[in-house]
């Protein structure tokens, strides 16, 4: 394996309504320790992301010993968090916080297929940590600008694709090329969803920005 490959990956910064659509997972090499992707439906690849959100629940759902589930809530959707005893501080995180509370997490998607062929997606943590709204609100605009960068990115690929004149000299994207293939959700659904969560951090600031003026 490549020292390339043996390098811990960047986490992606993703809203809930991508990472929930973001079924189809991949390696890229045969190596049995080769990282596991999630395509994300914007045209990237992702082995670990950082998301934030509310904390809203807290459920031990283990049988013989501690499995903590966790649903954080993002302004366009849900995440579903599940730690255990192979993630001790992070379902320590779990079990003693008290919702609702902000909280920061980075882990790496799972995926798992239910009886009707439906495909889940979820979070397992390498770290949960407890942050104040300011830290929150930073976050869905630093997500709200990588989501926008991969959507351009996507949106330049698909143009060039489409151009007859384009021919051999069409810039290549293989993680929109596999996206395209692999799911029918249009990227403008997710521009649509960084519309609404910076709408969503408008309308808090606003009591604010009111009473300041008073």
């Amino acid at each position: 394996m490549s020292q390339a490959e043996l390098t811990r990956e960047v986490a992606r910064r993703v809203f809930a309504s991508e990472f929930n659509d973001s079924t189809y997972t991949f390696k890229e090499s045969d190596d049995e320790r080769a990282p596991n992707y999630a395509l994300l439906p914007t045209g990237d690849r992702a082995n670990r992301v950082f998301v934030t959100g509310t904390l809203t629940e807290t459920e031990d759902v283990g049988d013989e010993s501690e499995y903590w589930r966790g649903r954080v809530v993002d302004p366009t959707g849900t995440f579903f968090v599940y730690a255990g005893q192979y993630q001790p501080e992070a379902a320590a995180v779990l079990r003693d916080t008290e919702p609702p509370a902000y909280v920061s997490i980075v882990g790496k998607p799972r995926t798992y297929e239910t009886d009707d062929g439906t495909v889940n997606v979820s979070l397992r943590p390498e770290s949960i940590a407890v942050v104040d709204d300011a830290t929150r609100d930073r976050w869905v605009v630093e997500t709200a600008e990588r989501t926008l960068d991969r959507i351009e990115a996507f949106e330049a690929w698909e143009a060039e694709q489409e151009a007859p004149e384009s021919g051999s000299t069409a810039p290549t994207n293989e993680y929109a090329e596999m996206a395209r293939e692999r799911y029918d959700s249009p990227v403008v659904n997710y521009r649509n969803d960084v519309i609404q969560a910076l709408e969503q951090l408008e309308d808090i600031e606003e009591p604010d920005d009111a009473e300041a003026t008073v």
